[in-house]
């Protein structure tokens, strides 16, 4: 495989799959907290409602049920967690990608391709293993 095609079909396809998937996870646990924020601070002051309307009791205990139900579903998906490791790697992939088109660093050698390839397949590799092994610790905690 010849040096653009692996940057162009291998790297910045996964530079741009890391970029993506962490924008997704960023937007939907920032709007998720942003709710959560608002239910959380709507409850004291129904609470002094409750007096001249009675079925606001109702309506705080359906709002702390979702807050709790919304906070036990972003634990249990991890969109905070996958936000920050997908914005690490993407950027690591990305300084990788600079250093070796400036032939900086450990790119500054007799054959800077190999090294590209080597580091960039273990980054992902790396991400890969704890992926899984996070995954293997979930469900072995059922």
């Amino acid at each position: 495989m010849s040096e653009e095609k692996y940057i162009q079909e291998r790297l910045d396809d996964q530079i741009n799959w890391y970029d993506s998937k962490s924008m997704v996870a960023q937007k939907i646990y920032k709007r998720s907290k942003i709710f959560v924020i608002i239910l959380s601070a709507s409850i004291p002051l129904l609470i002094g409602l409750i007096p001249d309307f009675k079925f606001i009791v109702i309506l705080v205990s359906l709002i702390g049920v979702t807050i709790t139900g919304i906070e036990a579903w972003l634990g249990l998906s991890k969109y905070h967690e996958n936000w920050i490791e997908y914005r690490s790697i993407c950027e690591t992939l990305r300084h990788e990608k600079y250093m070796y088109l400036t032939k900086t660093g450990v790119y500054d050698t007799e054959i800077p391709f190999k090294a590209l390839v080597e580091r960039v397949e273990s980054i992902i590799s790396k991400e890969n293993v704890n992926w899984a092994n996070l995954n293997s610790k979930e469900k072995g905690g059922k």
